[in-house]
């Protein structure tokens, strides 16, 4: 799929800050003169001009990235990647937490996370988790999310709901995804047309989350001071643009 209140930080168009810092890195370290004094001679990608004798760096190939699944999550990476702030400066990908109960072959349960790669974490779900559904049978998907979808993804995912009339998802999202964007809203009333139920984290979803998904070690969840106002500030945004 291609590539989330008041002024978010944004998440999908930023997968790759973290690689951009560390090519920036890397630059510079080739800039860097030798113990001599003199220019370092230029190594592993680097290019003499041909008009000005100056040396560049070329671009480096990076290396693929790929969806990350699990089965239970690190507690401080859930504290982190789901805390329902208003500026999620920071949280740069996608955690899905789900569940699938098709009333035949027990409860699914499990979590996954987008890295820099082109698919993100919701797409992946039905390529990783689900990749093949049963007709006969009727499947009832929640997911807990860390932010809500993106524009492109709530299109795809309102295709397959659209095609799949067994599937219902519900999806719990603790932060709404660049909300203010015309673009964002209209993918999250095609995705709600759809038959999904959208909705933001409560106080209550957190801690279920933490107990369901989180290698606790019956470590005591607490919530931290704003989370309710956060929720009734999401849930507010989010029936405005629902209505």
């Amino acid at each position: 799929m291609a590539e989330k209140g008041r002024t978010l930080a944004k998440r999908k168009d930023k997968k790759s800050e973290e690689v951009t810092e560390d090519l920036k890195e890397k630059k510079e370290e080739g800039d860097k003169t030798g113990n001599t004094g003199e220019a370092a001679s230029p190594t592993n990608g680097a290019a003499a001009d041909s008009q000005n004798g100056e040396f560049q760096v070329e671009p480096m190939e990076l290396p693929p990235f790929e969806i990350i699944t699990g089965d239970r999550l690190d507690p401080f990476v859930f504290k982190f990647q789901f805390k329902n702030v208003e500026y999620s400066s920071g949280r740069n990908k996608t955690f899905l937490c789900y569940l699938v109960d098709n009333g035949n072959d027990g409860l699914l349960r499990g979590y996954l996370e987008d890295e820099h790669a082109g698919t993100h974490a919701e797409e992946a779900f039905f390529t990783h988790c689900l990749p093949h559904i049963d007709p006969t049978l009727k499947y009832t998907v929640t997911w807990y999310m860390s932010s809500s979808p993106c524009a492109a993804c709530a299109s795809k995912i309102a295709e397959i709901l659209k095609s799949r009339k067994n599937v219902k998802l519900s999806i719990f999202a603790a932060r709404l995804f660049e909300w203010e964007e015309a673009e964002i809203q209209a993918g999250l009333k095609i995705l709600h047309s759809a038959g999904c139920k959208l909705r933001a984290m409560k106080p209550l979803d957190f801690s279920y989350t933490w107990d369901t998904f989180v290698e606790a070690e019956d470590q005591p969840f607490n919530l931290w001071e704003d989370c309710k106002d956060n929720y009734e500030y999401y849930h507010e945004k989010l029936a405005e643009i629902l209505e």
